[in-house]
């Protein structure tokens, strides 16, 4: 391979399938700040030393959705000195997930963050700020209830308000796919009667009929779309003013958005994929369950729960999440409110990521000879960590924790099995497996033959010389945490995430700059919309990358036919168009000049028109089972994006939406020259 190549992934992919105020005093808990270091200035003077993004607890970056997998979050080095076997739990032979059906994603319920990391101080120790007040969470509203009665084996039933609340949960997805999952239907039987208690006349869930409260949540919708202008913007505007105080927090003074400031409602769990808790009752959270993080002095945030006090109250300067609670349905998770996305902290974060990542750049062909000599050393353990950052470095894969057996069993590198894999001969490697949020990962790619040849090992036997099963873990010698470590003594701060990011970086780098090479003294001859698909083929590469895959659209095909609907009548006008311009030919001889050349006029402005819509539908067409987005806002460094906008005279706003826009404000000075 040449050095040119190196930069290349592999991706020869085969077909895929109103408030009152907390009265009681909480507990709080102030530790003594230790003050940031100040640097001297050239003038003498001490300034204040710049604040680093706090690391901890990590988010999930993929997403903000209730059910963030943690395969992407890096381990506690808590747990690093235990033995491997103590950490990594059995799972049952032939839980492939090659063989298990791609799922929808589940329409995004929860803003706030999860994490697996146990809160706590941050173990750097740095002071973040020095003063810190914010309003808290928003609660949702009590349940109201309606009153309508479910029917049981066709006799309607008397519920109690928290009962009637549950069956409302499940009655409102009766059309769903949900009602065809056995594990979903399992698990919202054992709440429902967990909540309706012993000697309830409601015996099996195969009787029950939520019908009759179906009916009325369908007219409650219809009603809601039916209301005046008026009206709802009356509603918006008293929704914006409950909300605006919760939106914003002072740090040091200075306002900063707030960006997951709401609590969830109690509902059904869906997660993503085939979850072994789909179907289980997500509880209500209430002031006692959330801690709090303020600056001393501030008031203390209100809430709508008189006689409750908040869990705790902490003066924490070395973190930067305003609250945290307990997950209801995962309490080994934690749900935290940060600030939002556009604050200086995140902000600040997003730099320091994208800097790490092109500092990889710099020692990548190091880390790779490094990793290449591991594959013929006498350590089973080199051997294998060997192979398996050759394929983070190569296809961009995820690292791939270990399970509960009440998570989804997703796959990543280190947790690959020997079935997820297939040695086709020729030095072909054929991965099948379900990655996070159950998106199955299916690719064929010619590797190294010296990786080949270890792998036909690490399928067979294992380090003791056992023969291996379906079920076997590919890598038994080590897991995510191991991998971490390792690439930490590598580089500081780097990990598997790290080598996503220079991914997808590099990668869309790469492609945008041949783009302008084949376009080179030819571009401007191009529409900027042209320039946009152009620029979408290279994100897409990015998303396929990194496995950023969705289910096409269920308004897809309504929109496809949508557009060609439009094609056609605009067809119909340009064929109308060019009948009057040659009758405008034969015409008399005082207006034919002016008559033609407004019809000539006409006839190329629509030919503009049509061709910008057929341009449209073609990419609409080629992206309609890739997500942009998440590589976009995750892990392509906006410079690149931004740099080459201004080089080839393309809005920014074409590529970066509003919200895009202010999160990555602090990219739009880039030199226009600028390359990872």
């Amino acid at each position: 391979m040449s050095d040119s190549d190196d930069d290349i992934p592999l991706m020869k992919r085969a077909t895929a399938a109103a408030p009152a105020s907390a009265k009681a005093t909480p507990k709080s808990t102030k530790p003594t700040p230790k003050p940031a270091a100040a640097k001297p200035a050239a003038n003498g003077r001490s300034t204040p030393a710049r604040k680093k993004p706090e690391p901890e607890p990590e988010e999930d970056d993929e997403d903000d959705s209730e059910e963030s997998s943690s395969s992407e979050s890096e381990s506690d080095d808590s747990d690093s000195d235990k033995p491997l076997a103590a950490r990594r739990k059995s799972k049952s032979p032939g839980a492939s997930g090659a063989k298990r059906k791609r799922a929808t994603t589940p329409k995004k319920e929860s803003t706030a963050k999860r994490s697996k990391k146990e809160p706590g101080s941050s173990k750097s120790g740095q002071v973040m700020w020095k003063t810190l007040r914010h309003a808290g969470v928003l609660f949702p509203p009590e349940y109201e209830p309606h009153g309508v009665k479910m029917l049981y084996d066709g006799k309607p039933v008397e519920l109690t308000p928290d009962q009637e609340e549950v069956a409302t949960m499940f009655a409102v997805m009766k059309e769903t796919d949900y009602m065809n999952k056995k594990v979903f239907l399992d698990n919202f039987w054992e709440g429902f009667k967990e909540v309706l208690g012993k000697g309830h006349v409601i015996k099996d869930l195969k009787k029950c009929d939520f019908t009759p409260i179906y009916d009325w949540h369908m007219a409650q919708r219809e009603a809601k779309k039916n209301i005046s202008k008026e009206e709802k913007d009356r509603t918006k505007k008293e929704k914006d003013e409950k909300e605006a105080k919760y939106k914003v927090a002072y740090v040091d003074g200075r306002a900063e958005p707030v960006g997951n400031f709401r609590v969830e409602p109690p509902g059904l769990f869906r997660g993503r994929g085939e979850h072994p808790k789909m179907g289980k009752i997500k509880k209500r959270v209430y002031p006692r369950d959330i801690t709090i993080n303020i600056g001393e002095g501030e008031p203390v945030p209100e809430h709508p729960y008189p006689g409750q006090t908040w869990k705790e109250v902490k003066h924490d300067h070395t973190v930067t999440w305003l609250a945290y609670w307990k997950d209801t349905i995962s309490t080994k998770d934690y749900k935290y409110v940060f600030l939002g996305a556009t604050s200086t902290f995140k902000a600040d974060s997003d730099l320091a990521k994208y800097e790490k990542a092109r500092k990889l750049k710099d020692i990548i062909v190091d880390v790779r000879k490094n990793y290449e000599r591991d594959w013929d050393s006498s350590d089973q353990k080199k051997r294998q960590m060997g192979v398996a950052m050759y394929f983070i470095d190569k296809l961009a894969l995820r690292a791939g924790h270990e399970k509960d057996e009440d998570e989804a069993d997703t796959v990543g590198c280190c947790t690959l099995k020997v079935e997820n894999i297939e040695l086709m001969g020729d030095n072909k490697v054929k991965f099948d497996f379900l990655g996070k949020d159950s998106i199955r990962y299916e690719n064929v790619v010619e590797v190294d033959p010296r990786v080949y040849k270890n792998l036909e090992k690490f399928k067979r036997i294992d380090h003791t010389g056992k023969r291996k099963q379906q079920g076997d873990q590919l890598f038994e010698t080590f897991d995510a945490q191991d991998l971490n470590k390792e690439l930490k003594n590598i580089m500081d701060g780097l990990s598997v995430k790290v080598f996503r990011t220079y991914n997808a970086s590099i990668v869309l780098d790469r492609l945008l700059s041949e783009w302008e090479e084949t376009k080179k003294g030819n571009s401007t001859a191009q529409t900027v919309d042209q320039k946009k698909v152009d620029y979408d083929i290279a994100n897409k590469e990015v998303a396929i990358l990194c496995n950023h895959q969705r289910s096409v659209p269920k308004t897809h095909t309504n929109q496809m036919e949508k557009i060609q609907e439009k094609l056609a009548g605009m067809n119909k006008e340009l064929a109308e168009l060019e009948d009057e311009l040659r009758a405008a030919q034969k015409g008399k001889a005082e207006n034919k000049k002016a008559n033609v050349d407004s019809l000539h006029s006409k006839i190329e402005k629509k030919k503009q028109a049509i061709a910008k819509v057929e341009l449209q539908a073609r990419s609409k067409e080629d992206l309609k089972t890739v997500a942009l987005g998440t590589s976009k806002i995750n892990y392509m460094d906006p410079r690149i994006t931004v740099a080459w906008c201004k080089r080839n005279e393309v809005p920014i706003e074409k590529i970066f939406n509003k919200s895009l826009l202010a999160k990555f404000n602090w990219a739009m000075d880039v030199d226009p020259t600028f390359r990872f």
